[in-house]
């Protein structure tokens, strides 16, 4: 094993995150202290962690002499002043500004001169925890994930008077525990609870429109995108105690930005305590720890189905028309719809009466699909109807385009459907975090797909999808809802206009 870059690391908590990380940095060589204000807490830490390792033993992921070795690694520490003769000390302890500063300022006269200190905050700013310190230099911000084994990510935050070595030693330290350190500013959420602000905002507004329901929204992301819990899966997984007031603290800290607005329905749920699995009900209700979801209802059974229009300005129209043809449909190919024809507009933004009131078609008889996504590229398709869709018309669109098997969602009228909305307004935070230099897009991509499991990182979706076509939804997305919610990101629209990959940095 190699020389570790701390020797002697001090670990303040000793819940989840400071057991977690207690793990990797003993495994890694180091000689672990660690402290809490509960004298048993230690205790029962150190109990955990030995049948964490014992685990691995019995996986055969780890050796009998190793796990002993690492046990012995981790000794507790009776006070602070236990700590003196560390390297790095790593906070990991509630979530109070007052109470860290309260923290670091006794460490301060405690360690060495030359030792580091971190703070785990996943919400409070590096600069402020640090304000107070004879030498803040020497303070950086070090995010891990729970659990903390697992999740093979870690930032590595800044503050504003941070020193640049303090960072570097962080960083090589969290490679030689075998996570990947991003580089973050002091910014708001950091990387990661940044960037997942669109996921999750951008459903609760979808629901909260009456477009469709829970269930169905998350049915769209998982099958249409590929994420592998939709939104409200994952609020049931995190527990609204956390995600909501996480919404909140980043939408107050960008001073009310319209693009992290929070939800009344999380508030509303927070309040009731319907918190998610923990709770028993959250979006779902569980019983045995199982989701409780209703069986998808079959596709209408329609006797004979209409001869079928296009619109001429539908997205991938070409796909569109052997689609149908593969489908079986009768397709009308006049410079406008028949009488009895179902009309089929795809558009890239707009709503489904928007589209039909300018391209003069009887909305009575047209439908929605929602094709920014490459058929083939996804295991469901889905329709909008407008308020004037017929019901026999919204039957044969979803008989049609169920004919070969794939399950089809119909929902109500929404600007962007639900995948077009929540892509392009994931790809546009994520491209505004460029323009604010909150992080390198490489360390975007890495921190996003390893901290929150997205099938591709969000610039990555961006290039995937077309900038161009992710601008033509926000734009359309604001003219629909008169929301600067959806203004597009510098970075996205100057990208987007000169046909440059979102992953593009300036020279």
């Amino acid at each position: 094993m190699n020389t570790p870059v701390f020797s002697r690391v001090g670990i303040v908590g000793t819940g989840a995150m400071g057991r977690g990380i207690a793990q990797i940095a003993a495994q890694a060589g180091s000689t672990v202290r660690l402290y809490d204000t509960q004298p048993d807490a230690v205790a029962k830490a150190r109990e955990a962690l030995s049948a964490q390792w014992d685990k691995l033993v019995h996986k055969g992921r780890l050796t009998r002499e190793q796990a002993d070795s690492h046990v012995s690694r981790v000794p507790p520490a009776a006070t602070l002043a236990d700590l003196a003769d560390c390297d790095l000390v790593i906070e990991a302890i509630v979530e109070r500004l007052d109470v860290k500063k309260t923290l670091f300022a006794e460490l301060e006269g405690i360690v060495r001169p030359d030792a580091i200190l971190a703070t785990n905050t996943s919400s409070l700013s590096v600069t402020a925890i640090a304000a107070g310190l004879k030498h803040p230099g020497r303070l950086a911000g070090y995010h891990f994930f729970n659990p903390v084994p697992l999740m093979k990510v870690v930032e590595v935050i800044a503050g504003l008077k941070t020193d640049a070595a303090t960072g570097q030693r962080l960083t090589d330290y969290a490679r030689q525990m075998g996570h990947t350190p991003v580089q973050a500013a002091d910014t708001p959420g950091f990387i990661v609870n940044h960037a997942g602000r669109g996921y999750g905002t951008e459903a609760l507004r979808i629901v909260g429109e009456g477009v469709t329901d829970f269930v169905t929204v998350d049915r769209i992301l998982r099958d249409q995108v590929g994420f592998r819990l939709g939104p409200f899966e994952l609020f049931d997984l995190t527990a609204l105690d956390v995600s909501h007031p996480v919404m909140e603290s980043i939408y107050r800290q960008y001073f009310d930005e319209p693009r992290y607005r929070p939800s009344v329905i999380t508030a509303q749920r927070l309040a009731g305590g319907v918190l998610g699995r923990k709770s028993g009900e959250g979006f779902y209700r569980y019983l045995g720890g199982s989701a409780q979801v209703a069986p998808e209802p079959a596709a209408p059974q329609v006797a004979e189905l209409p001869p079928v229009w296009v619109s001429t300005r539908a997205a991938r129209r070409a796909e569109l028309y052997q689609l149908l043809k593969d489908l079986g449909a009768r397709i009308e190919t006049g410079q406008s719809p028949s009488p009895q024809a179902l009309t089929l507009v795809a558009p890239l933004g707009f709503d489904v009466t928007t589209v039909a009131v300018v391209e003069r078609l009887d909305p009575a008889r047209t439908v929605g699909i929602d094709l920014l996504i490459e058929d083939a590229a996804t295991r469901r398709r889905v329709l909008a109807t407008n308020p004037a869709t017929r019901s026999d018309m919204r039957d044969a669109a979803h008989a049609l385009f169920a004919r070969d098997g794939k399950p089809v969602s119909v929902i109500h009228d929404s600007g962007g459907f639900v995948t077009q909305r929540v892509v392009a307004h994931i790809v546009n935070i994520a491209a505004d975090m460029c323009q604010q230099r909150v992080c390198s897009p490489q360390d975007l991509e890495t921190a996003v797909t390893l901290g929150l499991g997205y099938p591709l990182g969000p610039l990555a979706m961006g290039d995937r999808w077309g900038p161009a076509n992710m601008l033509e939804v926000l734009f359309n997305l604001q003219t629909v809802y008169g929301d600067p919610r959806y203004r597009p990101s510098p970075w996205l629209r100057r990208r987007g206009a000169i046909g440059l990959s979102l992953l593009h940095e300036e020279a």
